[in-house]
């Protein structure tokens, strides 16, 4: 049952358009993907490898997330993904990989996602409902998520995405994934909080680490941030080679349509309507 414990959930339970991952590692993290019915889960990944970019053995130790079986005896629903990467579709026993199944939750309370100390299974984000989820996720398994990116542009990232069509619009270093908050989340608590010099006892640096921790997700989850918009999938693909983490702060700007104006310049014209004068100073600003 899900709850404040524990997100895993039986394979029975499980219905299309529901945002699902699966520890590797010894639940060093965890890979996401949605699942799409039939057994099947369109996920965002790396061929192995590949994750984070080295080159070395580590990357595939560390974060491989491609279904992987022995070349002798490929998967035969998937065959051999490997070295697949982008936007892939795997069966469900694949994507698992000999993991447990976790159900990712959608409007948390602020209670239940600080009581989940672990970034990367829940949000204060709501869903969309189920056919948009899925429509996203099988249009961007057809053109594809852009390049993948560990603290951008990752599995995680992937899933929010299909389910809440929200992207990041402005150029910092991270994007949409609790994983990834929580990792800069624990970092700052440990190396970068000034507070930490208000106490010398343990149980004070424990709290005031503990305190940095929880603001810091809480602040960095897509239903709290302000540096969101909602881009339509069709838009988000329209521009080939341009990467998602790219694009996304150009979006933004485009589906905005408020800007700032000093008061003098507001009513510097006599009777020029406010409404109407504003669209002009946009255009200026």
């Amino acid at each position: 049952m899900v709850g404040v414990l524990s997100n895993k959930i039986s394979r029975e339970e499980i219905k299309p358009g529901d945002h699902i991952y699966s520890w590797r590692h010894f639940h060093l993290y965890a890979h996401h993907g949605i699942y799409a019915g039939d057994g099947k889960v369109i996920h965002f990944t790396r061929g192995a490898g590949q994750e984070i970019g080295t080159g070395t053995f580590l990357d595939r130790i560390i974060f491989s997330s491609s279904p992987s079986h022995p070349k002798d005896s490929p998967c035969p629903q998937c065959g051999d993904q490997s070295m697949l990467d982008g936007v892939i579709s795997s069966c469900l026993e694949c994507f698992l990989f000999g993991g447990d199944l976790y159900i990712f939750q959608y409007s948390a309370s602020p209670f239940l996602f600080l009581a989940k100390a672990r970034g990367g299974t829940c949000t204060l984000a709501p869903s969309d409902p189920t056919e948009d989820v899925l429509h996203r996720a099988d249009f961007l398994l057809k053109n594809g998520f852009g390049a993948y990116q560990i603290f951008k542009n990752n599995c995680e990232d992937f899933a929010i995405y299909c389910k809440t069509g929200l992207l990041v619009f402005t150029s910092i270093s991270l994007g949409r994934s609790g994983q990834a908050a929580s990792f800069l989340a624990a970092t700052s608590a440990i190396v970068s909080s000034p507070l930490r010099f208000l106490t010398t006892s343990f149980p004070g640096l424990a709290a005031v680490g503990c305190g940095v921790y929880c603001v810091s997700r809480f602040v960095s989850d897509i239903g709290v941030r302000r540096d969101v918009t909602k881009v339509p999938v069709e838009r988000l693909v329209a521009r080939p080679g341009v990467d998602v983490s790219e694009a996304a702060p150009e979006m933004g700007k485009k589906d905005c349509d408020v800007t700032k104006v000093p008061v003098e310049r507001l009513v510097a014209r006599p009777g020029v309507d406010v409404s109407e004068a504003a669209p002009e100073m946009g255009k200026k600003d």
